[in-house]
């Protein structure tokens, strides 16, 4: 019999790709998912895997559904993966966003310790690099200080301290994996790196032809795929001392960055900048793919352009991560780099979108 897995969160990018790693495993995989998630269109990213997990409904508002989830599953692995994601929601629903990223986290920790046998659970905290926010050195790496700049990034940092606790003070098996970006086909259409292939992808086929509408080019991320980093979440659910790690490529790209490799990849269109700041425009340059006539059609045309709707109140100009711990211990390494993750999300909303 194989061990048996508890994800929350299990229909988001994170939870359907764990899910799948487990799977392949042998794990019986349980997922927890709330009540207005059980809709089929909330549920795309795991309908294939449907008739070999099970599902449970449950809320992270819910303590004492929590406490009966985990004593009725009794899970060899608790991967807590749900919660409010989003950074400029959080800025909206700051209270919200504490209740289930924060607070939400603490509860699944008493679930565990109330649990019928605590010890026998090994906790994964879903970290974040938003934790570092307005970052007091680069690389950002395990012994970083955090100085978030966001509620979302708050209420991770409470998780967080709380999941150290209840390491220290219980003698729970908690990890916490810092996670920085991470990217997939799965990502929601709500994060900046999906609207962007989304929209390329919807311009490429003749969709739309609206300009791609965003906030902060300069913004500068360390973007991997969530088929990597979910690996290194199992990876520290193996280790036999709970720990923190950050998990990261290492490697920066700016905003304008993955715009530019997204139009490359879906249309062989390059991108001359013109402007500064909210005035800033993308213009269409095709490149020798492109038969004469139909360059001169699009070549100077306006396709994307700045808002500043889509600026946040404080914002992180750039994260880099320092994974070398996590690659010292867990063996642990991005197997996807940045092009090729760009190249599969345009892809594959460009197949998705075809009629």
């Amino acid at each position: 019999m194989g061990k048996v897995a508890l994800i929350t969160g299990i229909a988001g990018q994170d939870g359907s790709f764990l899910a799948e790693l487990l799977l392949s495993k042998g794990y019986r995989v349980h997922g927890m998912v709330r009540r207005s998630s059980l809709e089929p269109s909330n549920m795309e990213r795991i309908s294939h895997i449907l008739p070999e997990i099970e599902i449970h409904e449950g809320d992270l508002l819910d303590q004492a559904r929590l406490s009966e989830l985990v004593a009725k599953v009794s899970p060899d692995e608790l991967y807590a993966l749900a919660a409010q994601s989003h950074v400029g929601v959080s800025f909206k629903e700051p209270v919200h966003t504490a209740e289930i990223t924060g607070l939400g986290a603490l509860r699944i920790l008493e679930a565990v310790r109330h649990s019928p046998n605590p010890l026998k659970t090994r906790v994964y905290q879903a970290g974040s690099s938003e934790e570092f926010g307005d970052v007091a050195e680069s690389p950002q790496s395990e012994s970083t200080v955090l100085r978030a700049r966001s509620p979302y990034g708050a209420a991770k940092i409470f998780a967080h301290h709380a999941c150290k606790v209840y390491r220290e003070a219980y003698g729970m098996h908690v990890s916490v994996g810092v996670l920085f970006n991470h990217e997939s086909e799965h990502r929601g259409l709500n994060f900046v790196t999906r609207k962007i292939t989304h929209h390329v992808a919807m311009q490429a086929l003749g969709i739309t032809s609206e300009p791609l509408v965003l906030g902060n080019l300069d913004s500068k991320r360390d973007w991997g795929h969530a088929e990597d980093y979910v690996r290194a979440m199992w990876l520290m659910l193996q280790q036999d001392t709970p720990d923190d790690y950050v998990i990261a490529t290492g490697e920066t790209h700016t905003v304008r960055e993955f715009v530019e490799a997204a139009y490359r990849q879906a249309s062989c269109i390059e991108i001359n900048w013109s402007g500064i700041g909210t005035d800033e425009r993308g213009l269409a340059e095709p490149d020798e793919c492109w038969d004469e006539r139909a360059a001169a059609e699009i070549r100077g045309k306006t396709i994307v352009c700045v808002s500043p709707e889509f600026y946040r109140p404080a914002d992180v100009e750039t994260l880099t991560g320092d994974a070398s711990k996590a690659r010292r211990v867990l063996g642990w390494k991005p197997e996807v780099d940045f092009r090729t993750l760009v190249k599969r999300m345009v892809l594959n909303d460009m197949y998705l979108l075809q009629p």
